[in-house]
């Protein structure tokens, strides 16, 4: 279905129909997107595929997390390490600070005087769970679709939308952080795509897709598929803007025991064109 001369195009599967269908993995729903379907408007052409990541370069920066122990024995009397204090006065305790500064982890031990004992410093294991997902590298579909981008399809033509499958794109993607002896391990897998059309219809998929293949010839796609009904000169940019949206849930599971879930989404983008079939006499 790519590459086609609209002048001597041959319908190559059946007429698609008008209006919303559901599937075993996906929906096909009409949705208000201003400015597409109908007639004209329509989002800006992209010319490519976009998208947005998370983790992959600085994080943000976190406050340190310290934890304190007594030292066992005590240092002798006239150490630095009691800091012009007697040991009678205090005692002198060791220091463990885990600091991450966006873009590396790091441990400060040192030896400190104190008169009382010093609190440590409560490791939250959500937050632990959300720095394990400053670690990833989540990036929007990594889009496969039927017309190829910069090729041409036919209105009424079995379209076919997938992504590759890959750590970045559809997952499961692992990452930890630990801090205060506590680690969380965070898991990230796609739930859905959600994949608007720019005819004004949307189409939710809770699978990668299929990748299309020549011998699928008129059958539509399995699980992930669309048919547009109508030319993309219709839009006034002369193309469909196809953004797809993942969202990606994430477990999380600390070493205490506590667990739970966050939710991430990446966009990417193409732009493709849809011709009608024109019969030459």
């Amino acid at each position: 279905m790519t590459a086609i001369s609209v002048a001597s195009a041959q319908a190559d599967g059946p007429d698609g129909e008008s209006g919303s269908h559901c599937g075993p993995f996906f929906c096909e729903v009409e949705v208000d997107v201003p400015g597409s379907g109908g007639g004209s408007g329509g989002a800006p052409a992209s010319g490519g595929t976009s998208g947005g990541s998370g983790g992959g370069g600085a994080r943000p920066a976190t406050e340190p997390v310290c934890t304190y122990k007594k030292l066992d024995p005590q240092p002798i009397a006239g150490s630095l390490d009691w800091e012009g204090h007697e040991p009678d006065d205090g005692a002198v305790y060791e220091e463990r600070c885990t600091y991450d500064n966006g873009l590396t982890e790091f441990t400060n031990v040192r030896n400190m005087w104190a008169a009382t004992p010093p609190a440590a410093v409560a490791v939250d294991p959500a937050t632990l769970a959300r720095q394990a997902v400053d670690r990833m590298l989540l990036r929007g579909p990594q889009i496969g679709i039927t017309p190829k981008p910069g090729g041409k399809g036919v209105v009424g033509m079995p379209v076919y939308l997938w992504t590759e499958r890959g750590p970045e794109t559809y997952g499961p993607n692992v990452a930890s952080a630990s801090a205060g002896g506590i680690t969380v391990t965070a898991t990230a897998q796609v739930s859905r795509i959600v994949w608007n059309m720019g005819d004004g219809k949307s189409v939710i998929c809770t699978t990668p897709g299929t990748p299309y293949k020549a011998e699928y010839g008129k059958q539509p796609s399995p699980d992930c598929g669309h048919r547009y009904t109508a030319p993309s000169s219709t839009t006034g940019i002369g193309t469909y803007h196809v953004n797809a949206t993942s969202t990606w849930t994430i477990g999380w599971q600390a070493t205490t025991g506590q667990s739970g879930q966050l939710t991430e989404t990446r966009q990417s983008a193409v732009d493709v064109t849809v011709a009608e079939v024109q019969v030459l006499n």
